[in-house]
């Protein structure tokens, strides 16, 4: 069907890897082939429905011929017989109607379960933290950060609150 070689394969894969990159590149694979899984189950299943139709046309238009060749030249016993088949026709299309019924409603079930796997495998992760810049910090901006006060020059004098305001007026001049 798909004519895909190794390289093409290689190729899309390192496009995935760099688009989706290395975190949600398993389960983006993950759910494309869940995806393919149920597209391949669902042609499956229309193809095997259509083979089971034209089973019970054929079955139908074979009695209907026999019916209308021989009516009046059948005997009770195979009017008897024919009738039993239309009627086990009538079953057999019946019991396919509802299983095909309950086949959809199970690939519905399964393709929501699936789906909600994913979700919650992707919800299970934790969350990305972002990768911190660097640049460059100057003292000041530490300090602001740290909210540290610059310690005193180990040649200086401890100040005392009077002498504060004046070293502080000798210094302004």
């Amino acid at each position: 069907m798909f004519d895909i070689g190794f390289s093409e394969l290689l190729l899309v894969f390192v496009i995935g890897l760099v688009v989706l990159g290395p975190e949600r590149l398993p389960i983006a694979v993950k759910t494309v082939v869940g995806w393919i899984r149920a597209i391949r189950s669902l042609a499956a299943n229309v193809q095997h429905e259509l083979a089971q139709e034209l089973k019970l046309q054929e079955l139908q238009e074979s009695v209907k011929k026999v019916e209308e060749a021989g009516k009046g030249t059948l005997s009770p016993e195979l009017k008897e017989s024919i009738e039993e088949l239309r009627k086990t026709a009538e079953s057999v299309k019946r019991t396919y109607h509802e299983s095909i019924v309950t086949e959809r409603s199970e690939d519905l079930a399964s393709h929501a379960e699936s789906v909600n796997k994913a979700a919650t495998a992707e919800s299970s992760k934790p969350p990305e933290t972002a990768v911190p810049t660097s640049r460059l910090v100057t003292p000041k901006e530490e300090r602001a950060e740290l909210k540290v006060e610059p310690e005193p020059l180990p040649n200086s004098t401890p100040v005392t609150g009077t002498e504060t305001s004046s070293s502080t007026r000798e210094d302004k001049r």
